[in-house]
């Protein structure tokens, strides 16, 4: 079990040259980004990171995350647990030009003064990894489906629908010459 917290900001190219593993926790609460797309956050995201030099001398991160988040309900706007996890791989660069260089396998991450901000490229694993859509099982939810019809059913058509530009026809009305 995780128990340490994983540090601010770390010097990646050190951690990559020594092959270093850190893992430990990151407390949702300190991530706005998230809190803004998905509401306020409580716990502990669980975090493992390897830091390595690949074959081709790039320095590497490898990593898995996993939390559960409340995220809400689509039909009744209130929250529901879910557990999202990402394994990711990201390269580092320090321009653009090195991150368009860069394998299609790595997300690049920009390393700026030999610093990294882990808090925030979890932050930003946590956003891309969110579900588009989230909803309670119909029964556990307490929006039922007759609340969110409107109780008139729509008109169905039996005639087939017409030559869609013969309105158009009918609007020139012939003025060809």
């Amino acid at each position: 079990m995780l128990t340490s917290r994983l540090p601010g900001r770390v010097e990646p190219y050190k951690l990559a040259a020594h092959a270093e593993h850190l893992d430990g926790l990151v407390a949702l609460a300190d991530m706005s980004r998230l809190t803004e797309e998905a509401g306020a956050q409580q716990g502990d995201a669980s975090v493992w990171l390897e830091f390595a030099i690949d074959a081709q001398g790039r320095r590497v991160i490898r990593g898995r995350l996993e939390a559960e988040l409340q995220l809400p309900c689509r039909r009744c706007l209130e929250p529901m647990a879910q557990h999202v996890a990402s394994d990711f791989q990201l390269g580092l660069v320090s321009s653009d030009d090195m991150a368009a260089n860069l394998p299609a396998t790595y997300e690049p991450v920009l390393v700026e003064n030999e610093q990294l901000s882990l808090l925030g490229v979890i932050e930003d694993e946590l956003i891309l990894c969110l579900p588009q859509v989230v909803y309670h099982d119909e029964s556990e939810c307490p929006v039922s489906r007759e609340q969110l019809s409107s109780g008139v059913e729509a008109e169905v058509s039996e005639a087939p629908s017409g030559n869609p530009f013969e309105v158009l026809k009918r609007l020139k009305g012939n003025t060809d010459t």
